[in-house]
């Protein structure tokens, strides 16, 4: 399982002080984009595979400013074009569930604008990641 941390800065709270709906899925993105440079990928635009079918995000508990979470991420599905990766959103100093988030990856080929199947070396590294649910 991969992880980082995250602390909630005050720009991303509504006016009742909770973290704002829309900064979980900036951390989400954070966590994503640290996940693939530990499955060492580039984060440079010209050689990206990667697109974004879907994302949800479920909220389970209030998260506030200046609190810090850890964000664990997980692969739960290998396919043949794409992947699925959750996260889990934890106040660090308690353990307690905040939000739980989840998206689909498929890797893609911007210069043909397709879809192509996942490389056998990169499903091996997801597997070192995958949880099975």
């Amino acid at each position: 399982m991969h992880k980082i941390q995250v602390t909630v800065r005050f720009g991303e709270t509504d006016a009742l002080g909770h973290i704002n709906n829309t900064s979980y899925f900036i951390y989400l993105e954070e966590a994503r984009i640290r996940f693939f440079e530990a499955l060492g990928f580039s984060m440079g635009i010209d050689d990206w595979k990667f697109i974004m079918a879907s994302t949800k995000c479920d909220f389970i508990n209030q998260g506030y400013f200046n609190q810090t979470l850890t964000i664990k991420t997980y692969v739960s599905r290998i396919g043949t074009k794409s992947f699925q990766i959750e996260h889990d959103i934890l106040c660090a100093q308690t353990g307690e569930l905040i939000a739980r988030g989840n998206v689909v990856i498929v890797y893609f080929d911007f210069n043909k604008q397709q879809s192509e199947p996942l490389p056998e070396l990169l499903k091996e590294e997801l597997k070192s990641y995958q949880v099975h649910c």
